[in-house]
């Protein structure tokens, strides 16, 4: 039996910038940022070469997008990838030097403009439906006031939005800026303030009264039942200028507040799919902000791109993206320099198709122990009687309660150490340090002795010495040394709890 081989010949024509501005692309993705969109922000920036190189600026910006895209591999390896589907083209080769002046010319700026930090803070608001990034802002890592990095993002807010906020962000004074914007905070309060009571609602939530700003209150129980047979429940008590119990139930607040968490989503996309858990690559804050400008001007395309390819199957959940799907999809069209300027309307893309092959599944309810690597308290909840391993759900129960009237101006609970039964509040370990070190002449202080003198473990007290010099209060001078910033101010701070 004879057997016959048959080869076919397949060709595809791509149109990319010329010259040196070839390599400028990110392949399909491309076509969510233009050419002539980086032209306009690198002008704005005033970030435009001033003689064109073989790096010219607005490949510099493409070529720091793919640096995220990219993240495990060097200079030169990304510029191979934007390089490879452009045989033909008799491209220079950049040195890595020459790569890394680039991105020196261009600095943060772009980047900044186009998404809309060593150790820095991120605060985003983001669209719990798509996931998208609405808008960012950057801080350093003293900025431990997570409200004030916030209203950099307040102006971003209008009418017909809802804000789901956690209990960071219960102040009545931040409430009451949203407010102000005409959008709805829908925020849970700590468990320490204990609003006024002025008026009972039949669904069991009541109206309040902070600072002004006209308030409805939920305060009520969320029991889950798993598929082992573990129940866990916990206590909410949810903040919201709703005030119309009818349009709005209770019941249905609290189930919708559960989608606060989709920004979790967003940000395990960012850390752990885009950067596959390394860290930044840049060694300096400039570099650093410009990096992280682009890994979330990427991120945005992806979702653009994501929420394009959904929008073709109406009815059909956003969360069923698979993120992983595009990126791989984005990074082969990438390297293949396809789709960066089609010519006609450009219809379901490479990376859309993609998605829509992989949908995943209707998301299932379920929970699981929460871990945190790094605690911001030093006193850890141990009684987390979730299971250890992901376990569904198959009953959740919400039961409103409802506390009795109350027209107290008091809107905190007394803190314990402050209680009359307790007596007055005993000095900080902050205010006992500054008694011991302004009793003697200036001098350096180690962590150490200053543990032996306050009979506390040295590693307990290096680490808030750390924390404090980041504050401000003190001042590292050596290896575990540390000197007093402002010893006159020792008996001002008496009412300030320590960080």
């Amino acid at each position: 039996m004879r057997v016959q081989f048959a080869t076919t010949t397949i060709t595809h024509a791509d149109t990319v910038a010329g010259g040196v501005f070839a390599p400028g692309h990110l392949g399909e993705l491309t076509q969510y940022l233009p050419f002539e969109l980086v032209d306009d922000v690198l002008a704005q920036t005033r970030t435009v070469q001033r003689r064109l190189r073989l790096l010219p600026s607005r490949a510099g910006v493409y070529f720091v997008l793919a640096l995220t895209m990219f993240p495990h591999l060097g200079y030169l390896r990304v510029w191979g990838k934007l390089t490879a589907g452009l045989a033909g083209l008799d491209l220079a080769w950049p040195s890595e030097k020459a790569l890394r002046d680039v991105r020196r010319r261009l600095g943060p700026a772009p980047l900044k403009a186009l998404a809309g930090y060593p150790a820095l803070r991120l605060m985003t608001l983001a669209e719990t439906g798509t996931r998208g990034l609405l808008g960012a802002a950057l801080g350093s890592r003293t900025d431990r006031d997570e409200a004030n990095l916030a209203r950099r993002l307040l102006h971003l807010l209008g009418p017909g939005m809802m804000v789901l906020l956690d209990r960071a962000f219960d102040s009545n004074a931040f409430l009451a800026e949203i407010a102000a914007t005409g959008a709805v905070p829908l925020a849970r309060a700590k468990s320490t303030r204990i609003p006024v009571v002025l008026q009972h609602l039949p669904d069991g939530s009541y109206l309040s009264r902070l600072d002004g700003l006209g308030v409805r209150i939920i305060e009520a129980e969320v029991a889950m039942t798993g598929a082992d047979g573990t129940r866990i429940a916990d206590s909410y008590r949810l903040i919201t200028t709703l005030t119309d119990h009818r349009a709005y139930p209770a019941e249905a607040l609290v189930r919708l507040y559960h989608e606060r968490w989709e920004i979790e989503s967003a940000y395990l996309a960012l850390r752990h799919t885009l950067l596959d858990g390394r860290v930044l690559r840049s060694e300096d804050r400039p570099g650093v902000e410009q990096e992280l400008w682009a890994l979330l001007t990427l991120y945005q395309l992806l979702r653009m791109a994501m929420v394009d390819a959904i929008e073709t199957r109406p009815g059909t959940n956003p969360d069923r993206a698979s993120f992983t799907t595009a990126l791989e999809a984005a990074r082969d069209q990438l390297t293949a320099a396809a789709g960066i300027c089609p010519p006609g309307p450009a219809g379901l893309t490479v990376i859309g198709r993609a998605v829509l092959a992989t949908l995943l599944p209707a998301r299932r309810p379920r929970f699981s122990a929460r871990k945190v690597k790094c605690a911001t308290s030093r006193y850890l909840n141990h009684g987390d009687q979730r299971p250890h391993t992901v376990t569904a759900i198959t009953a959740i129960s919400v039961t409103v309660r409802t506390p009795p009237l109350r027209d107290s101006t008091s809107g905190r609970r007394p803190h314990r150490r402050t209680s009359a039964l307790i007596g007055p509040r005993r000095a900080t370990r902050r205010q006992l340090i500054t008694t011991i070190i302004t009793s003697q002449p200036p001098r350096d202080w180690s962590g150490h002795e200053l543990a032996v003198l306050l009979k506390v473990k040295p590693r307990n007290m290096l680490t808030q010495l750390r924390e404090w010099a980041l504050l401000g209060f003190f001042t590292r001078t050596g290896y575990g040394t540390c000197r007093l910033n402002t010893p006159s101010d020792s008996t001002s701070s008496t009412t300030k709890p320590d960080p």
